[in-house]
């Protein structure tokens, strides 16, 4: 058994056990991909992978166990690189960020802009997906960190840190039969609603919020996207509900914004990380610089 076998066990179960795939993400012949393999499998005396013909079909019983353990492996192997990269120099190096356009538009900005200023040797790559993406570029390697507000508290193998609260809020036009008197379930299920794609942005808080009051909101539109929410809000298509940090008073000047927070429970954003996953101390300082930016929200 070698660390290349390891290697190879890691890269057939991200090519969904495609060996020619394999072959050449490891620069080698599909041959010796199987000639390591059947090295690999005579060794442990059992096979790890259900054949069909010459190609690999699915992991046995053991091969799901022995995936396991390269996992681990694979996690060792790159913390090992991370910590040697922090020993030589911990002012340099890049941060990948998964996190949602809201959070990247509307929270990010600040904390990254001050962060840069400390540590100008650091790379910054935001990345931006749905809630689920976002945990999923965690465990493929693919970001350090995640930023978002659903689904991160789901998953045991997350570290997770509150970062702030925040609630949602009503946008519409100027003139508009809501911009006055009292928001209410009822006052506001009976206009078109625009709000985020199911999973985005405290999403889930609002269906809660309007079916406890037995109320059901007329959604005609929903986006990841709060931009393009605003932009169908000032065509007069309805009313939109959206982050309340999402309004921008000089750039949504055609707009009133009304808050929410005594009809939708508030949201918290969450700082997620694997628990295995070394971070240099360059990480380990930008995600101080986020809470100190939502300590400031919170003031």
């Amino acid at each position: 058994m070698n660390l290349n076998q390891i290697e190879l066990l890691r890269i057939l179960q991200e090519t969904e056990l495609n060996l020619s795939k394999a072959a050449k993400r490891m620069h080698i012949v599909q041959s010796a991909v199987s000639r390591q393999l059947q090295l690999f499998e005579e060794e442990l005396g059992s096979p790890l992978f259900e054949r069909k013909g010459k190609k690999l079909i699915a992991l046995t019983a053991l091969g799901q166990r022995v995936m396991d353990e390269v996992a681990t492996i694979n996690q060792a192997k790159l913390n090992i690189q991370a910590i040697a990269s922090d020993f030589l120099d911990c002012n340099k190096g890049t941060i990948h960020i998964a996190t949602t356009h809201t959070q990247a538009k509307y929270f990010l900005p600040h904390p990254i802009q001050r962060f840069r200023a400390k540590y100008p040797g650091i790379r910054i790559y935001i990345v931006q997906a749905s809630p689920e993406q976002l945990v999923d570029q965690l465990h493929a390697h693919k970001a350090d960190i995640a930023i978002c507000t659903e689904k991160v508290n789901e998953d045991a193998e997350l570290i997770t840190r509150h970062c702030y609260e925040w609630h949602h809020a009503a946008v519409m036009p100027k003139g508009h039969p809501l911009c006055e008197g009292e928001l209410t379930c009822e006052r506001l299920t009976a206009f078109p609603i625009l709000t985020y794609s199911l999973g985005f942005t405290g999403r889930s808080a609002i269906e809660r919020a309007f079916q406890q009051s037995g109320h059901q909101l007329d959604i005609i539109l929903a986006a990841a996207d709060t931009d393009v929410i605003k932009t169908y809000v000032h065509l007069n298509l309805g009313v939109g509900i959206i982050a309340r940090m999402a309004y921008d008073s000089e750039a949504d000047h055609g707009l009133v914004v009304r808050d929410l927070s005594h009809i939708i429970p508030k949201s918290i954003t969450k700082i997620a990380y694997l628990k295995q996953n070394y971070l240099p101390l360059y990480s380990q300082h930008f995600i101080e610089e986020l809470l100190v930016a939502a300590r400031e929200i919170s003031a």
